[in-house]
């Protein structure tokens, strides 16, 4: 852990020298030794946040490619709506990240969301996509969970 922020300290700042090493390692060993991300209070859990960046990376490639051609076609096939997506309760903690990977990809959009219901209010450019949509929502909520376990880690198990 303290080599991983090291690192990632030297990557902030564009360059490993002698002062970025000593201080990444100071904070690092600050950090840790503080508590954060300790097992039972959180910690990054690199698998389901590797699936979660690899779903969103497929999402905004296949809904790009669905958007342009909605644009190129002389048809329009769109049937808009707004959708309320309600959140499990432990993945309202991870409500920005959700919002930001929704709105991520073209053809979906949050439009409001609601912190204290956890529900997500979205427009859909397809209506006919809704419970798919929901039950993608709700998969990138349970890795949300997984990657960045919460202060409740016995409510957050998918």
């Amino acid at each position: 852990m303290i080599s991983a922020l090291t690192l990632a300290w030297c990557g902030l700042w564009g360059e490993i020298s002698t002062a970025n090493l000593l201080a990444g390692l100071g904070i690092a060993a600050a950090v840790t030794t503080m508590g954060i991300g300790t097992p039972g209070t959180g910690g990054v859990q690199l698998w389901p946040l590797l699936r979660f960046i690899g779903i969103v990376a497929v999402d905004l490639a296949r809904s790009t490619i669905h958007v342009a051609t909605e644009i190129i076609t002389p048809t329009d096939y769109t049937d808009e709506s707004i959708l309320a997506v309600d959140l499990p309760h432990p993945s309202r903690e991870h409500l920005l990240m959700l919002v930001v990977a929704v709105t991520l990809t073209p053809g979906t959009a949050v439009v409001d969301a609601d912190p204290d219901t956890g529900t997500l209010y979205l427009h859909l450019l397809h209506h006919g996509r809704r419970d798919a949509t929901v039950e993608h929502v709700h998969q990138l909520a349970r890795l949300a969970c997984a990657a960045l376990p919460g202060s409740h880690p016995e409510r957050t198990s998918a």
